[in-house]
């Protein structure tokens, strides 16, 4: 896929769990955005401080570009308090020139809900990236074993979605660190590797939103 729109004059404020695959898009040149902004990763567990730390970021883009692109799930934030409140209501108390990709999740962004049925084939799949198993004790730092025993083994395995070359670099770096998790989780995690076309194409289709929400 090649870009041929320009992110001049856009900024992005994004989730850390993204940092790797925005780097790449950024290093690889499809990704000119003035400024690439992140809150810290796995703030959807922590809802508050998700809505404290988006803010602040999108106060901090505006220093830089008068449009910007939240690379944020629909599913990443629900008021603790106000259910009618979603993500987007929070972007839109923020002014114009502000329009945000167009997925449920994370995952989402790197793969469609069909490409992840092929992937599992039929099995229960813990979906990951690469800044899931980077930050995972962060992620999950307020889960007790109890609330892990419950969530994980309703699954078959954990797949990765590598678009990035991540997985091989990290095991030959740190495969303590990625046993650990796999211990903690008792699920193997397996890498699978991706194109970031899809998330190229989300990308794109906010510049093509040109007056924001």
């Amino acid at each position: 896929m090649e870009n041929y729109l320009s992110f001049k004059g856009y900024s992005i404020v994004s989730c850390g769990t993204l940092r790797r695959e925005l780097n790449y898009l950024r290093n690889t040149g499809f990704l000119d955005a003035d400024r690439i902004l992140y809150t810290a990763p796995g703030l959807h567990e922590r809802q508050t401080e998700l809505e404290r730390q988006l803010v602040r970021q999108l106060l901090n883009a505006r220093k830089y570009s008068q449009k910007i692109i939240v690379v944020y799930g629909e599913r990443c934030y629900l008021d603790p308090v106000n259910p009618f409140r979603d993500i987007d209501k929070v972007i839109q108390e923020q002014g114009k020139g502000i329009s945000r990709i167009q997925a449920r999740s994370c995952i989402d962004m790197l793969t469609s809900a069909e490409e992840r049925e092929k992937i599992s084939q039929g099995e229960k799949i813990y979906w990951l990236s690469p800044g899931w198993i980077e930050n995972w004790k962060k992620i999950f730092e307020e889960w007790d074993a109890a609330k892990a025993n419950e969530t994980f083994p309703q699954h078959q395995k954990a797949i990765l979605l590598d678009a990035v070359g991540f997985f091989d670099e990290y095991c030959q770096q740190f495969p303590e660190k990625i046993l650990e998790f796999s211990d903690w989780m008792k699920l193997e995690i397996e890498p699978y590797k991706i194109s970031l076309d899809r998330f190229k194409t989300l990308l794109l289709g906010c510049l093509e939103n040109k007056n924001g929400n």
